[in-house]
């Protein structure tokens, strides 16, 4: 059985915006000055949603780092609410995502590589593969839903696909 190679494409606002939000502080964003002229406040950068009866959350996910090629054969998706991810430890890392609806086929998932200054919102509903931190164990300020609910749902991707990073 042939291996079918999913392509890493640099992580965009433009490319990512089907799935949610990336957020990094950029010139393609609303930012100004504040605190007497000493801060740039880069402004409203992902729509956090917690769902109805649900609240947002702030923890901290520390992420083992995956080897590279790296097969992908499971996705998961929060039906109730967004959730976030901002690289603490200054690390690329990978994101795997499709489309919100039905479990995705193999030729819908996107992965994107992401510099460790850049964040992702997942909007709600959105498959992704969990956390895939690069190089070193990574740390990540994840804002995400606790509320009644399951708020997971996982599937499998077969055939599988295989990540690796050009040379």
């Amino acid at each position: 059985m042939s291996q079918h190679y999913l392509p890493v494409v640099p992580l965009t606002r433009e490319a990512f915006m089907p799935y949610g939000d990336v957020i990094e502080a950029s010139s393609q964003v609303k930012h100004f000055t504040i605190n007497d002229g000493n801060t740039e406040r880069y402004h409203d950068l992902a729509h956090i949603d917690p769902g109805h009866d649900g609240k947002a959350i702030v923890s901290i996910f520390r992420g083992l780092p995956r080897t590279l090629p790296f097969q992908v054969s499971m996705m998961e998706r929060h039906p109730r609410g967004s959730q976030a991810f901002m690289p603490l430890s200054g690390q690329p890392y990978l994101v795997v995502v499709a489309p919100e609806g039905e479990p995705p086929a193999l030729e819908q998932l996107r992965v994107f590589f992401c510099q460790g200054t850049q964040g992702v919102n997942y909007r709600t509903g959105v498959w992704h593969h969990p956390l895939l931190a690069l190089n070193a164990v990574s740390d990540f300020l994840v804002i995400d839903r606790s509320g009644p609910g399951e708020n997971c749902d996982v599937v499998g991707i077969s055939p599988a696909g295989l990540i690796a990073l050009p040379e």
